[in-house]
């Protein structure tokens, strides 16, 4: 075996526990740098993940934030029109523009269609029909959106038995809208 000469790298100074690349022993605490740095990372995904999915999602709401109250559309009070009950009594072009709808508030299925054809049997524009999104409305409104259609509301709402007409741009769907409630009493069959 070959043997090469000493030199300063062969002897090793005493009190040295060095071995291999370990130049010196770790730090005290050094491992919660790191555990912290993790759960810093961990937060800033949570919060970005949870900030996606509410920008993605219309329906989750993020548990740590303020909901804000969305305004609800205010019925005014408008001077009380003479209900028009005749649909001949209203210019034929502005019948054949006016639109009607019907959403049932109650649990009871059918109600719109019922009421529906008993606008259409009248004589009115015949409206469309749903279920309105709270099916536990107590009384029968008409909705109306334009003023000049006051008149016209009264007449459907005496025809329907609604208890109150109000001014509301909350149905954007039809011109006049009437929610059934509760209240709603169907006409008797004929025969």
């Amino acid at each position: 075996m070959a043997s090469f000469p000493r030199d300063r790298f062969d002897d090793i100074p005493g009190g040295v526990d060095r071995v291999g690349a370990h130049r010196a022993p770790g730090r005290r605490g050094r491992g919660w740098i790191g555990f912290g740095w993790a759960v810093l990372a961990t937060a800033v995904l949570t919060v970005a993940g949870l900030f996606l999915l509410s920008t993605f999602d219309p329906t989750f709401k993020l548990p740590f934030a303020q909901e804000t109250p969305t305004p609800t559309p205010t019925p005014t009070v408008v001077e009380t029109a003479e209900p028009i009950t005749d649909p001949l009594a209203v210019d034929p072009e502005y019948l054949g523009q006016l639109t009607l709808a019907v959403l049932n508030g109650t649990p009871t299925q059918g109600l719109s269609n019922t009421a529906g054809d008993q606008i259409a049997a009248a004589g009115w524009p015949n409206p469309s029909r749903a279920s309105a999104s709270n099916t536990e409305e107590p009384t029968t409104i008409v909705y109306f959106s334009n003023p000049d259609d006051e008149g016209i509301a009264r007449g459907i709402a005496q025809l329907v038995g609604a208890s109150d007409v109000q001014l509301s741009d909350a149905f954007p769907i039809a011109a006049i809208t009437v929610v059934l409630g509760e209240d709603y009493v169907p006409p008797a069959p004929a025969g």
